[in-house]
């Protein structure tokens, strides 16, 4: 376990992104890989940053080694903590609009784009707040962002 000298956890930076494709808004998720906690649960692509890394410079790296594509700017709009029980996570939720490049599942894993409310299942606990703020930012009821 990640603890510090006084045994509280740490938490993992993660750079997450909210892929919006321009025609339709809709957003792509992805399934967590083999091997990893979580595999097989729907996500948001992103990844942990790595020492002196900003957000966004970890969140261009990720995309390209998950996705394959390379993203424009990536705009920080939500920062939110998830406790699970592997990790301590602090998710910095950046939204990508425009990126270049075909997208290729690098690490086996199968991606959807999706409307409010999702059709994927399961879905990462930690998305839930996002899935929420995106579904009033929409107009829709909180219950469109249920991952139930």
């Amino acid at each position: 376990m990640n603890t510090s000298p006084t045994g509280t956890r740490k938490h993992t930076e993660v750079a997450v992104g909210i892929l919006i494709r321009a025609q339709d808004d809709a957003l792509l998720l992805s399934t967590r890989p083999e091997g990893k906690p979580y595999a097989g649960y729907w996500e948001f692509p992103g990844g942990k940053l790595e020492a002196g890394e900003t957000v966004e410079a970890a969140l261009r790296r990720e995309l390209h080694e998950e996705l394959g594509i390379t993203i424009a700017d990536a705009e920080v709009w939500k920062v939110t903590e998830h406790d699970y029980p592997h990790a301590l996570v602090r998710l910095h939720w950046c939204r990508v609009r425009q990126w270049d490049g075909e997208f290729e599942m690098r690490e086996g894993q199968a991606m959807r784009w999706q409307q409010l409310p999702l059709d994927v299942r399961p879905v990462l606990p930690g998305a839930q707040p996002v899935l929420v703020w995106l579904a009033e930012e929409r107009g829709l009821a909180a219950s469109a962002a249920s991952i139930d």
